[in-house]
């Protein structure tokens, strides 16, 4: 519905028409004029917060043009209310307003035009099209950002041009707006023109993949992440891509959505996005011997169909959900798994993917995970509760959120000896259940009050100067690297991306060492005892369980990561399936503490934190945690490279195979003189006669 203000915004501008036709109806000009001030004003801000609102006024036939005809309507219905009907004024606003909406069509022709023209068959990063191909500039951002709110908007000159018209008598002021309005107009339309032909045009399609398949012969690429999904499963690629980058052979990404593209990590991969199928089965990946598919969707078959590659189901996280065993994974020549507890998914899923094609690899994104070496002195415990979100289907079991979630932190913030909490939820919470979002706003609000109270106890005394020093730091780094990644810089469009899409790697470098000093800064910024909420991408999962002694969570691949660290966790059961039936189903609870929805076993986990030697599970986690994600040595991305050069092995042995196979058959068909055959011969009369 967005936001309080957005609110506001659009009833004042949906009232605001109303007061119009009441004021050109007594008539006023003053009212018309502060009636119409507020009704552009709310527009503008709406459209300026990109509003969801707007969108749903269209659908109610209140979309922006309508907006702008009705005011004008209006406006002419207060000159004539005026008794200026007969004035030349009066039919000099109606020629105006009849043009000025003449200009809308070649306006909105030229925009769809030239965003059609700059809109590739392929869109790339860190492939270099620039020295292959000459992609002009983008037209200024000015010109295209918002077309159909700014065009509208030069009624402004008219409209005021008329009411001071209507308010002094004097017709020049009308005559002047009218003017300026339809060259501001045609000055409009005019400064597009030349972005729709000649050298301000991208090449071709035809040239554009003509370049793509010639750098790719230059490249050579040998091992693809391939990936489709929608916008908001960018993080399943995301999860890949550091992975990607300590390969041994040369890497390439392929994506089949835009969406996905823009939500991209940065990386020094190279990146293709071929929405187009056709496009795609058309492009030259002969040198490509292992394919690498991070989720099971339509468009797999597209790569999936071409022989001389191997094709590989990684996945996008280990747990213990349906999805981890998805019958689909038999169309892959073989499916990797962290270690062997996905092996054993699958047998006893029994959908199809025989022992032989699974390959135990470990899992290479948890590097950055560290190993827990107990509660540092002088620091109380950290408990993360981080639970998932509550899913498409509705069942209970999904989230602990809802069911549980308050009294998991009124037991943590209220916990003797004390603990810090730290609350990071699910960024897809709430979406789809508006009791999960009621839940997390309350739990919000739990944790706030809690940190509050904290911060005027006494026992819990901060530096401050310490914590000041590093928010200045914190601004210092962000401001770095904002610089270095261009944020808050202009965007460019898709073509512009393509051609200037090549990263700096030593700038890459620089923005990763940031990353980490702005997290170690981060957690300097606070109190070590103070609660928080954590939302948005950053600080990253991964480093909220470093600075965790324990966690609360949910059945999910975050369960199965944080036992990389071998930490004391705890799992909701929040479909109240009994703890021995939990565990039956889920493996990776196994070392967990099983909660209730009541939370009352919470104190067997915060005993397990404040006195190792109380932790009567240590040793099963070391046990699970070499079941689920496998040996700690070799390393996971030595693991991970073996597996991708013995597979790459084995396409080339089957390739080369293959090629033999044709030519000895390519020999015996050259050799064959078949004999013509009668219709009706026999087999034997055809050799024999």
């Amino acid at each position: 519905m967005g936001s309080a203000a957005e609110l506001a915004a659009a009833a004042l501008m949906i009232l605001g028409f109303p007061c119009l036709m009441l004021a050109a109806l007594l008539p006023s000009v003053g009212a018309f004029a502060a009636a119409a001030a507020v009704t552009y004003l709310a527009d503008h801000y709406l459209h300026r917060r990109g509003s969801y609102l707007i969108n749903r006024l269209s659908k109610v036939r209140a979309g922006l043009s309508i907006r702008f005809l009705i005011r004008q309507l209006l406006l002419v219905l207060l000159l004539a209310r005026l008794d200026l009907s007969d004035n030349m004024v009066f039919y000099a606003a109606i020629a105006c307003f009849l043009a000025f909406y003449g200009f809308q069509a070649p306006h909105g022709a030229l925009i769809t035009l030239i965003r059609l023209r700059r809109k590739m068959p392929v869109a790339t990063r860190n492939v270099d099209l620039g020295s292959r191909l000459r992609i002009p500039d983008a037209p200024p951002r000015g010109l295209l950002s918002r077309s159909a709110e700014k065009m509208l908007h030069l009624d402004l000159v008219a409209v005021v041009g008329l009411l001071v018209a209507g308010a002094t008598g004097d017709s020049v002021y009308g005559f002047a707006g009218v003017a300026a309005s339809l060259l501001l107009a045609f000055g409009y339309v005019a400064a597009l023109v030349p972005f729709v032909r000649g050298r301000k045009t991208p090449p071709n399609p035809e040239k554009v993949l003509a370049a793509v398949d010639a750098w790719l012969g230059d490249y050579r690429p040998e091992t693809l992440l391939y990936f489709s999904g929608s916008k908001d499963s960018a993080y399943q690629v995301n999860m890949w891509l550091e992975t990607m980058e300590q390969l041994d052979t040369r890497p390439l990404i392929i994506l089949r959505e835009r969406a996905i593209l823009e939500r991209m990590a940065p990386t020094t991969v190279p990146v293709i996005c071929v929405p187009g199928g056709v496009h795609l089965m058309n492009m030259d990946l002969s040198t490509v011997r292992v394919a690498l598919y991070a989720a099971n969707v339509g468009k797999n078959i597209h790569m999936l169909r071409v022989p001389t590659i191997q094709h590989v189901f990684i996945g996008h996280g280990d747990s213990d959900k349906l999805a981890s065993v998805n019958p689909f994974s038999k169309v892959y020549d073989e499916v990797w798994t962290a270690g062997r507890a996905g092996r054993d998914r699958y047998a006893i899923a029994d959908v199809g993917v025989r022992d032989d094609d699974i390959v135990e690899v470990g899992r290479p994104q948890l590097a950055p995970i560290q190993t827990w070496q107990g509660v540092p002195e002088g620091r109380i415990p950290t408990v993360l509760y981080a639970p998932t979100w509550e899913g498409w289907d509705g069942n209970p079991g999904n989230t602990s959120i809802v069911l549980a979630g308050e009294n998991i932190v009124r037991k943590l913030v209220a916990a003797d000896p004390p603990v810090r909490v730290l609350y990071k939820p699910h960024p897809f919470t709430g979406t789809v259940s508006p009791e999960a979002g009621a839940a997390h706003r309350r739990i919000t609000a739990l944790v706030e009050k809690a940190a509050a109270e904290r911060a005027g106890d006494p026992r819990f005394t901060a530096d401050a100067a310490a914590q000041a020093g590093a928010r200045t730091e914190l601004a210092r780094i962000e401001a770095r690297i904002a610089e270095l990644t261009g944020t808050g810089g202009e965007k460019r469009d898709e073509a512009e991306a393509s051609r200037d899409g090549m990263v700096d790697v030593s700038r890459h470098a620089e923005v990763a060492r940031l990353r980490a000093e702005w997290n170690d800064t981060y957690w300097r910024s606070f109190s070590t005892a103070e609660h928080r909420v954590i939302t948005g991408a950053e600080p990253r999962l991964y480093d909220c369980f470093n600075v965790s002694d324990a966690m609360v969570s949910d059945i999910s691949s975050v369960v199965s990561d944080f036992i990389a660290s071998g930490k004391p966790y705890a799992v909701t059961d929040s479909a109240e399936l009994g703890v021995e039936e939990f565990k039956r189903q889920n493996t990776a609870v196994r070392a967990a503490v099983i909660l209730s929805n009541s939370s009352a076993e919470l104190g067997e986990l915060l005993a397990a934190v404040a006195d190792p030697s109380a932790d009567a599970q240590a040793a099963s986690r070391q046990e699970l945690k070499r079941y689920l994600l496998g040996p700690d040595e070799p390393a996971s991305i030595d693991q991970f490279n073996s597996a991708v050069r013995e597979l790459a092995r084995e396409a080339e042995r089957r390739n080369l195979g293959q090629q033999s196979v044709m030519s000895a058959e390519a020999v015996d068909l050259a050799g064959a003189v078949p004999a013509q055959r009668v219709t009706g011969e026999t087999d034997e009369a055809a050799v024999t006669g």
